[in-house]
């Protein structure tokens, strides 16, 4: 076989939408981010630099020339085109700094990138690794021993560099940055530009008739008057808010047939709140106490156990309650509270359980199941605010193993505002995340005798992806929102 046959094979793993595949020649030539899985932050050359001998670092993902980096058929992972990842003076010892160098083809400077998300220097069988497990910003790269931890575990998203195109969606920018919706759901609008499909149903009192109410063109607003000539003269109530991501996560209310089991929960009721969205008329998810909605998703493509996700939900500053637990996310499939680690969702309202929130609420915290969390612990988050606004975004992100970030904004206008972006409480490392999606209550819900079911709190639009966030990409779907119009 000739060389270039055996470079093709040998080729290294790039990931698409987060997940490792064999790549060919082709894929391997298109520069993105390598993103530590421990972390969520990036390889990263400090400030830019094209100088000889720089060691490389994490730091939080921006998208720059800085953090992009190719693959090559020879196996070199190249920054700027003309720079390699380089094994510091051919070292092949534990702690060998991993740096920048021009490219010379020397076996130092050939890297195995493996199916388990592993980075292997050829040269001296070691792994890329994050120094002393650390996932700070300005962490230092190493080579050290293969030991499977999660700071020498890495993906790269070949889309990550590719602006999206216009007309984008939060789900096509979250493909974009390489952690693609698993599930997508909103009353008000399309979450990818290429929807037209349904978005929630409704069903009217008067002669128990249901309707899907759709968007009124590909990627746009919901079909508001739809609704109101179907629910003209008597109630409706929404049984389900479908899910747009291709996944079937479709969310029904708690106490419908489909969710075998539930009985103590109510669809919310379809009218209460109108609103417009790009100036078209939509209708909120405007839930009380009493109503909630769930799916079982771990079997389609909902992450489990420590994998990383993360989610964002619209919701209202101005319909809250200290009721437990209006909650957007993972949980239980079980139903049950089961333990430290088995949910990961976004929760707001004003409930705080430790007392480490500020003011009155309502607060942006994180439902990791036997706590709502305001930040890393039960104490006092300096950061924490309330947020007060018609209209408030939310976003959590969380690694599964040790670090999750929660953030807040107006939805109106502003960027996001960074709550919390650090360590795990104590005992939530790993998580273990069962798959389940609740929107509206907490994951002791709604069997007979459960509780859970207590909150009022409003949902526009929200979602869920596969993977760690970028800032980046976060902060692209903030934008998004804001030019989406809520009035």
């Amino acid at each position: 076989m000739n060389r270039r046959g055996t470079a093709a094979l040998a080729m290294a793993a790039l990931t698409v939408a987060g997940v490792l595949v064999a790549a060919g020649v082709a894929a391997a030539a298109t520069a993105a981010p390598i993103v530590g899985q421990q972390s969520g932050r990036c390889v990263d050359v400090p400030n830019a630099s094209t100088t000889n001998g720089t060691q490389v670092q994490l730091y939080d993902c921006s998208g720059q020339a800085n953090q992009a980096f190719a693959a090559t058929s020879d196996k070199q992972l190249q920054v700027y085109g003309t720079k390699c990842l380089d094994a510091s003076n051919r070292g092949t010892a534990n702690g060998t700094a991993v740096i920048i160098w021009d490219c010379n083809g020397q076996t130092n400077q050939q890297w195995n990138v493996n199916a388990d998300g592993t980075i292997t220097g050829v040269q001296s069988g070691l792994c890329l690794d994050a120094n002393g497990a650390a996932t700070a910003n300005g962490t230092k790269l190493i080579l050290w021993s293969c030991n499977g931890g999660a700071n020498q575990r890495w993906s790269q998203s070949t889309g990550t560099t590719t602006p999206p195109p216009s007309g984008s969606g939060p789900c096509d920018l979250y493909a974009a940055g390489g952690t693609p919706c698993v599930a997508a759901h909103s009353t008000t609008r399309a979450l990818l530009r290429s929807y037209s499909g349904r978005l929630y149903q409704v069903r009217r009192s008067s002669d128990n008739a249901t309707r899907d109410i759709a968007t009124r063109s590909t990627g746009g607003t919901a079909d508001g008057n739809a609704q109101d000539a179907f629910c003209s003269g008597t109630t409706c109530v929404i049984t389900v808010v479908y899910d747009q991501s291709g996944h079937g996560n479709d969310l029904w209310y708690q106490g419908s047939s489909v969710v075998p089991g539930s009985s103590s929960s109510s669809p919310a009721r379809a009218t209460t709140e109108s609103l417009t969205v790009g100036g078209a008329k939509a209708y909120s998810l405007y839930i009380n106490p009493g109503n909630s909605y769930w799916r079982d998703g771990h079997l389609t493509g909902v992450p489990t156990g420590s994998a990383p996700e993360g989610m964002y939900m619209v919701t209202s500053g101005t319909h809250v309650n200290s009721g437990c637990c209006f909650d957007y996310g993972n949980s239980e499939t079980t139903r049950k509270a089961d333990a430290a680690g088995a949910m990961d969702a976004i929760n707001f309202g004003t409930q705080c359980w430790f007392g480490g929130c500020s003011g009155t609420g309502p607060w942006v915290q994180a439902d990791l199941e036997w706590g709502l969390y305001p930040g890393g612990s039960q104490s006092w988050n300096a950061n924490q605010r309330a947020f007060t606004s018609k209209f408030v975004t939310a976003t959590l992100k969380n690694n599964g193993t040790s670090r999750f970030a929660m953030k807040g904004s107006n939805a109106q206008s502003g960027s996001l505002y960074t709550l919390w972006d650090g360590g795990l409480p104590g005992g939530y490392s790993p998580m273990k995340k069962q798959g389940a999606i609740i929107l509206g209550s907490g994951g002791d819900c709604c069997k007979p005798g459960g509780g859970a079911n207590l909150s009022a709190g409003t949902f526009y639009e929200g979602a869920m992806v596969a993977g760690y966030p970028s800032d980046a990409t976060e902060n692209a779907v903030q934008a998004n929102i804001v030019a989406a119009g809520y009035r």
